[in-house]
């Protein structure tokens, strides 16, 4: 089972979704972090792994998706690693994953904090794209992934990610 904690914010406009006592962790990726962004009024999601600080954008979210969404983050998250170049085999990543569940806040302030850089340079973005249709977010996610990070002593996302990931694989062989 994977969490992910939303931020007050998502959290209001997700209500009906959250889960709130739920205890359990995935213990190979560890929990999630999320927020939204609106952009050209579809709302958009922002996810950071709490592990790896892999980041995912999932564009035009909508309360339809919220009924199955274990299987929109499966999804989107497959696609994002291929993407980065992280070969990893769908029904795998799928059980390493297992159900997704939204839970409140954590308060994880570091978390937090990432988020909100991711945000103001999606603004930026924003400004430069002008409009949703226009806007590639999987190429967007792959540079949010492309970034090092002080608190993993400036070790790249996607390279931490395809570390653990390989770990695990390798360790279920």
């Amino acid at each position: 089972m994977t969490s992910i904690h939303t931020t007050r914010k998502l959290e209001k406009i997700s209500k009906g979704f959250i889960q709130e006592n739920v205890v359990d962790e995935n213990e190979h990726l560890g929990s999630w972090s999320a927020t939204y962004f609106n952009m050209s009024y579809k709302k958009c999601w922002v996810l950071i792994n709490k592990t790896t600080k892999y980041t995912l954008i999932l564009p035009n979210i909508k309360k339809i998706d919220l009924e199955n969404f274990s299987s929109v983050f499966n999804d989107a998250l497959y696609e994002q690693l291929i993407l980065d170049g992280i070969v990893v085999e769908r029904p795998w990543i799928e059980k390493l994953i297992g159900d997704v569940i939204l839970r409140p806040t954590s308060n994880d302030r570091v978390l937090g904090g990432t988020l909100n850089n991711i945000l103001l340079t999606l603004e930026h973005w924003k400004n430069e794209f002008q409009d949703f249709d226009n806007m590639p977010f999987r190429d967007l996610n792959s540079r949010l992934n492309a970034w090092p990070h002080k608190s993993m002593e400036w070790c790249y996302p996607k390279e931490k990610m395809s570390e653990i990931l390989n770990h695990f694989f390798n360790k279920s062989l």
